[in-house]
């Protein structure tokens, strides 16, 4: 089933929220993110705006106002904060399913984060200096904390549980994959981007279905495949570390 809003009520939409922001007097900045910055967007595009506010006081009573708009004016029938690293960020959901991002941040956080930001008011500040790639050493530590946290869930008989943590070993191998391939690691937007060779080793990483040797089978291929991955990172991955992480696939009653 497709969308239930076209592009037309999108842009609508997009069009009024944008000229109620720069008519608000209490926001001394306003930009369109996403793939609408950059001319990319597809049917299943959301809205995301950035609002900066002119005075950190007001920036509760801002985002009251417009959460209270995008209720009584365009319907939203549900919100959610969705964590961020700065200021607050409120996703709507419209009743036609389409999605509107808000982020309310401070005049002093209004700044790029990425490369899909254009300003429609205001100057914003230059981007923050770039940080370092996301570290392979704590993706490795994460994918054996997830291994570990779905062996003991398998051997507890809590299979959905254990599904659950071998999609995430497979998550943190998928994310090395990226990093080595110089590709974001966030969200698993650049997954599809990865060479076939490479996303085909991680099929069989995938539950089929949620019984005992299915997710058992899929819990040694989500293990291979990271470290597979680890010994491929930047800094490698030694004996030791290969060592625990290939056991971290069998079952604890193996190990005694």
């Amino acid at each position: 089933m497709g969308a239930m809003y076209s592009t037309d009520d999108r842009a609508a939409l997009r069009d009024a929220l944008i000229a109620a922001a720069v008519q608000d007097p209490r926001l001394s900045g306003v930009a369109i993110c996403g793939s609408m910055a950059v001319a990319r967007e597809d049917i299943w595009s959301d809205i995301d705006l950035v609002l900066a506010v002119s005075d950190p006081s007001c920036l509760s009573e801002v985002v009251a106002d417009w959460t209270r708009s995008m209720v009584e004016n365009h319907g939203a029938v549900h919100h959610v904060e969705v964590a961020s690293g700065r200021g607050v960020y409120r996703a709507f959901l419209l009743p036609s399913t389409l999605e509107a991002d808000l982020n309310f941040v401070q005049a002093g956080d209004f700044r790029p984060e990425g490369p899909k930001f254009r300003a429609l008011r205001g100057d914003p500040l230059p981007p923050r200096p770039a940080l370092p790639a996301d570290d392979a050493g704590h993706l490795v530590g994460m994918g054996w904390l997830y291994a570990e946290q779905a062996r003991a869930s398998l051997g507890r008989g809590r299979l959905w549980q254990a599904e659950r943590m071998v999609a995430r070993v497979r998550d943190q191998a998928l994310a090395l994959a990226c990093l080595r391939h110089g590709l974001p690691t966030a969200y698993g937007a650049a997954i599809d981007s990865l060479p076939a060779d490479v996303l085909e080793a991680f099929k069989d990483s995938v539950v089929r279905v949620v019984e005992m040797g299915e997710v058992q089978r899929a819990h040694k291929s989500a293990v291979a495949v990271l470290c597979a991955q680890a010994q491929r990172a930047a800094h490698g991955c030694d004996d030791s570390l290969l060592a625990a992480l290939t056991a971290l696939a069998d079952p604890l009653s193996d190990l005694r």
